[in-house]
């Protein structure tokens, strides 16, 4: 599988089923060539225009399965998503 193929999947959280969005980046490490995390746009600042205030950093080790559409995670209600904000 090729990161622009991860691109295309959308994220879904499977402890609330709540829709997170579409993968944008993957975080990796150069020296061993593993993934570390992936990182999906957080809600657009004016119905989706001007761009994005967060972005969700979600680790490798909460992804459950990567199907032919979709990316199951499972971040519990007490954790919270690492967000980046611009």
């Amino acid at each position: 599988m090729r990161i622009c193929d991860l691109k295309q999947k959308e994220v879904i959280n499977m402890c609330d089923c709540k829709r997170l969005g579409y993968v944008s980046d993957v975080d990796f490490d150069i020296c061993t060539g593993c993934i570390l995390a992936i990182i999906v746009p957080g809600i657009g600042r004016v119905c989706g225009l001007f761009g994005r205030d967060t972005e969700y950093i979600i680790p490798f080790n909460k992804i459950r399965q990567v199907g032919s559409d979709i990316i199951i995670v499972e971040i519990v209600a007490e954790e919270v998503l690492e967000k980046c904000k611009f």
